[in-house]
């Protein structure tokens, strides 16, 4: 890149500042940039002169001021427990905003540092364990560590009128309406994986091609009567009265950078995610288990 443009990593180092508050900036639209081929760059001339109308001191008193909310960047899964912890008053002046993108996706966004957390539940049928050998694959150079959050029992949620004609994963190929996850989705994997082993071809489940985002979805498109059947938390089938079949029992994590992990806002919520209130409140859920969070499963070295 010529020397007279900066990209995001590049502006960060010049600032003296982490490249999340760069992108923070952008999307707050108080950082003059430009995108060039689907990058962000900066002319270092222009960022010379928003740096003397706005000088450094001003901005690092603004960006670590006490007043000034955390702001922390989540994406990946989705759980209606995890929906429930992040609406918690984790702390004073900390706030986590996140989006269901599924957990592939949420590894992508935290690897290309546009995320801070990311909420994964991916299960490798080679080693037969959650999360960590993806890692590799798409985090790069970027040093994270997995904290584990909880585990969780996963399901068909199927529709009173047909409890008695599904009771086991295969039972959906034979002219049930099922709704499914998107793809990358941890669900979505699970599915397609045991659908494989299973010698079931995706083409004979009906509605198959049919996603949607979140566990509330699939419980809402049963409860409507659009499907008869689909993957999700057991808590999903507590809070809206649906009939469930146990398919799994599975570990539900948090990605984070390490350069974010002893940060404030993250320590805070692993620290509410093991407080007795907390758990208390999402007791009548179902089988969610809390017995490791918090612990690290997976550090990468650096």
């Amino acid at each position: 890149m010529p020397e007279e443009f900066m990209n995001t990593k590049e502006v960060a180092e010049y600032l003296g500042i982490n490249e999340k508050q760069v992108y923070a900036l952008i999307k707050a639209g108080k950082m003059p940039c430009t995108r060039v081929t689907g990058k962000w760059v900066f002319p270092k001339h222009i960022i010379d002169e928003w740096i003397e109308s706005n000088t450094r001191t001003s901005f690092k008193s603004s960006a670590n001021n006490d007043h000034e909310p955390d702001r922390i960047l989540a994406a990946g899964s989705n759980d209606p427990v995890l929906d429930l912890l992040i609406s918690q008053k984790i702390q004073d002046n900390v706030n986590i905003f996140s989006c269901n993108t599924g957990s592939t996706e949420g590894l992508r966004l935290l690897g290309e540092s546009k995320a801070d957390i990311a909420w994964c539940h991916l299960f490798d049928p080679e080693t037969g364990t959650y999360n960590i050998p993806y890692i590799a694959s798409h985090m790069a150079d970027r040093k994270v560590a997995i904290v584990h959050l909880f585990y969780r029992e996963i399901g068909l949620l199927v529709a009173p009128d047909h409890a008695k004609k599904i009771k086991k994963l295969e039972d959906i190929s034979s002219g049930v309406r099922f709704i499914n996850r998107q793809k990358g989705s941890g669900i979505r994997l699970f599915l397609d994986y045991n659908l494989k082993k299973a010698g079931i071809d995706s083409a004979a489940i009906t509605g198959y091609e049919n996603e949607v985002y979140t566990h509330f979805e699939i419980g809402l498109s049963i409860l409507s009567g659009k499907a008869d059947a689909g993957i999700s938390s057991v808590a999903i089938s507590k809070l809206m009265g649906i009939p469930f079949v146990p398919l799994a029992r599975e570990s539900f994590d948090m990605v984070v950078g390490k350069d974010t992990f002893f940060e404030k806002g993250i320590q805070a919520f692993i620290e509410t995610l093991q407080t007795k209130k907390f758990r208390k409140t999402v007791e009548p859920l179902g089988d969610y288990s809390f017995a490791d969070s918090g612990k690290i499963l997976y550090s990468t070295a650096g």
